[in-house]
């Protein structure tokens, strides 16, 4: 998605604000209700918010402290990672945690930008199953390490509220690549993550 200036935000956040107060009024709301008459710009700004993950590079997140370091062959682990998401589907929220292992090659990422990719790209319409090999990718390629594992475990309120409203069902995903491959860097990768819990 190209770059918004903040005056095609400001446009594109006042267009979004016109059709969440059409959309009440569709619902069968008063728009002039007082307590909905700020809800349609609440709603755009939120919106804008969560979704802000179309607007920011998590490549260049991972390039802006990315350091040569060619004697560390073992796991970087980042584990239990909060994020939120919307489904694609719905567009009602999914949540949980993301654990993330990459073993370097010859680079290495500041700690904090692992957690800042996940949020990127959960700040995108999303399904479970793509959040987690979007992750994976943009390590992979960008810091080409020996392998990279994510495993994300989610709620979706899509499953809680409406539907088959199963309250306690949670998802787990995985994906992986290189030394992950092999059925003992997953078991090693696995048993840390669920180390102290």
């Amino acid at each position: 998605m190209e770059k918004l200036n903040d005056e095609q935000l400001l446009q594109n956040r006042d267009a979004l604000a016109t059709h969440y107060q059409e959309i009440l009024g569709l619902l069968g709301e008063d728009v002039n209700r007082e307590g909905l008459i700020k809800t349609p710009m609440r709603v755009a700004k939120a919106m804008q918010y969560l979704t802000k993950g179309y607007r920011e590079d998590p490549a260049a997140v991972l390039r802006s402290a990315m350091f040569e370091e060619e004697d560390y062959k073992q796991m970087v682990i980042v584990k239990d990672i909060d994020f939120f998401s919307l489904c694609e589907h719905h567009m009602l929220p999914f949540f949980g945690k993301a654990h993330v292992a990459y073993i370097p090659k010859k680079y290495i990422t500041g700690l904090s930008k692992i957690p800042r990719v996940v949020d990127i790209f959960a700040r995108r319409l999303q399904i479970q199953e793509r959040l987690t090999m979007q992750i994976k990718d943009c390590i992979q390629q960008t810091l080409d390490p020996l392998g990279v594992m994510v495993v994300i475990e989610a709620q979706h309120m899509c499953m809680q509220m409406r539907g088959v409203e199963k309250q306690n069902s949670l998802t787990t995903t995985s994906d992986f690549t290189g030394f992950f491959q092999q059925a003992k860097t997953r078991e090693e990768f696995m048993n840390l993550i669920k180390n102290n819990r």
